[in-house]
């Protein structure tokens, strides 16, 4: 798709768990002088490294990274304050005469940052607490039913099985009154540069095989003790960040509730989900340029990013 706009042109790399987004983007930002935005809703938060998949101590040594380890596990932070955040520190680096690269398979991170959908409106614990009983009250679909009814468009866009985002558009409109898509419609801001998307994919059984490699790579790594110490540390299991994709199982299996194999089992199913849902997200974005991974060697992949970026430079 092309680049119209005359603006300072800023390579975004996104794509699903697993696919190499990470080693490129800090090749990438060595070539082109750049810092690292990582647009990644779990890595920014500390102590949670082998779960998350954080880029290693000497990617993160050569190459600044933005957006690691930013706040603690027990922190509030949603994807309108790191759009926001994000493109102040995009300020910040292009003062130092640097670059710019955002990595990251978080869509409404992405999103936020470089379309300008700024937050999630109010919040209201009682309001919230009051939408949680009715769904175990009447059950998922019929308050999913509830939301079909005052907001469609944003019931089309989500899983009759995702609660926390039937909650959440079900909260906002009891709250305002507005549905939460055309909340979303209405809060955006002026963007100052342009972002030149590469999504990385692969076919479908290679990307399942690498996923199931990550997590079988993470639990040599030593993710059950990384669990075991968020833990101990005082974080809850009810967390939104504990809660996350790898934690949830684990701190199943810790309770007893699962075995070592059923653990491993939904690690690795939820991350081929997750997977999924990563590249549905994506491939609604007409704009990103995809690339096959297995089709290029490191190196060619890192000069057919290079040369796609530096040919809509100057534009």
């Amino acid at each position: 798709m092309p680049i119209p706009e005359n603006k300072r042109k800023i390579p975004v790399i996104v794509g699903p768990t697993a696919i190499g987004k990470t080693s490129l983007s800090v090749a990438v930002a060595k070539a082109i002088n750049a810092e690292i935005i990582s647009a990644d809703s779990r890595q920014i938060f500390r102590f949670m490294d082998i779960c998350t998949a954080k880029p290693t101590l000497e990617e993160r040594g050569s190459i600044p990274h933005h957006f690691i380890d930013h706040i603690d596990p027990d922190q509030y932070y949603n994807a309108g304050q790191y759009g926001a955040d994000g493109r102040v520190v995009i300020e910040e680096i292009w003062a130092r005469n640097k670059e710019v690269v955002v990595v990251g398979g978080s869509g409404l991170y992405i999103r936020a940052l470089i379309d300008g959908f700024i937050g999630e409106g109010e919040k209201n614990e009682s309001v919230r607490l009051e939408i949680r009983e009715r769904i175990a009250r009447l059950g998922l679909q019929s308050v999913y039913h509830e939301l079909e009814i005052v907001d469609p468009l944003a019931a089309s866009k989500i899983h009759p099985n995702d609660a926390k985002r039937i909650e959440r558009a079900l909260e906002v409109f009891e709250i305002t009154g507005k549905r939460i898509s055309e909340k979303h419609a209405e809060q955006v801001v002026e963007i100052n540069f342009t972002p030149v998307i590469i999504g990385l994919t692969c076919e479908r059984e290679e990307l399942y095989r690498r996923i199931e490699a990550r997590v079988d790579y993470m639990i040599r790594q030593g993710v059950i003790e990384e669990t075991k110490r968020l833990l101990e540390r005082g974080y809850s299991p009810s967390l939104t960040s504990m809660e996350s994709l790898g934690y949830r199982e684990i701190v199943a299996h810790l309770r007893g509730e699962i075995s070592y194999d059923r653990m491993i089992e939904l690690f690795k199913q939820g991350s081929r989900n997750y997977a999924k849902r990563q590249l549905t997200w994506f491939r609604r974005d007409q704009r990103v340029r995809w690339l096959d991974v297995t089709k290029y060697t490191v190196v060619e992949l890192v000069d057919e990013v290079i040369v796609f970026f530096r040919s809509l430079e100057s534009q």
